[in-house]
């Protein structure tokens, strides 16, 4: 049988990374996807002995490079049976008559564009198939807004709209598309948000029991196993002491 192949953005940390691991733990071949080759090195190494892997370094914005890269993928990768977009950053936390327009721009393009970028250049070859599974990764952020989330908040509002759109335009077509809207999971986002203030991201998930990443790439691991007939099209998964993105319980 087969070995199916998947490509996972934003491989080299958090949610993607754990991913993973749980894909080459299950025999899944890998497409590691990022910005940083010396990571995808390490996790290529790692997982190596339990499945095949191959690297892509690129960045999602870079159009060019998203098309040339998946392009050029040896023929052993070519068929892309699972996608997970799962690459995706906050950067600043500030009111919008204060934010930065450059941090507006990194999260447009990454979280939206790259999103569509990636996805456009896999498509096709499921398409030819009649099978493959798309997985968008968004946000509890892309169910509701909160204070000086604005255009975070926005991104993954356009990531939740393109999910279902994306949905309604294969249906038929013998493809599997859903989301994972995970809450707070505690990885390198508050770092990347904050800029490197590693005082201030931990401090976000102090006081009590925040996500894991591998919680969340058990779940993605659920919903790539499912029947043939079985989609799971739209899930939130918070942790026990958060209500919502302004209400957590802390101790």
């Amino acid at each position: 049988m087969t070995k199916r192949t998947a490509l996972i953005t934003g491989a080299t940390s958090g949610i993607g990374r754990a991913t993973a691991r749980v894909f080459a733990n299950n025999g899944i071949q890998i497409i590691l996807c990022g910005r940083r080759q010396s990571r995808l090195d390490s996790l290529s190494q790692e997982l190596s002995d339990k499945t095949q892997v191959t690297t892509l370094n690129f960045d999602v914005r870079d159009k060019a490079s998203v098309f040339q890269n998946i392009e050029d993928l040896p023929k052993t990768f070519s068929e892309i049976d699972i996608l997970i977009n799962n690459a995706g950053n906050a950067h600043g936390l500030d009111p919008i008559q204060s934010g930065s327009t450059e941090d507006w721009d990194a999260m447009l393009d990454i979280n939206v564009k790259g999103l569509l970028y990636v996805s456009k250049a896999v498509i096709p070859g499921m398409l030819a198939r009649s099978s493959g599974h798309i997985i968008n990764i968004g946000s509890t952020a892309g169910k509701e807004v909160y204070p000086n989330g604005n255009v975070y908040c926005a991104s993954k509002h356009a990531v939740d709209a393109i999910n279902q759109g994306m949905r309604l335009d294969l249906n038929g077509k013998g493809i599997k598309v859903g989301a994972i809207n995970p809450g707070l999971v505690e990885t390198e986002f508050s770092e990347v948000r904050f800029k490197g203030d590693s005082q201030r991201a931990k401090k976000v998930y102090q006081g009590f029991t925040p996500l894991r990443p591998e919680d969340i790439a058990e779940i993605i691991w659920f919903a790539v196993t499912r029947p043939p007939h079985v989609n799971i099209a739209d899930l939130t998964v918070m942790c026990l002491d958060q209500a919502s993105s302004v209400v957590v319980h802390k101790r």
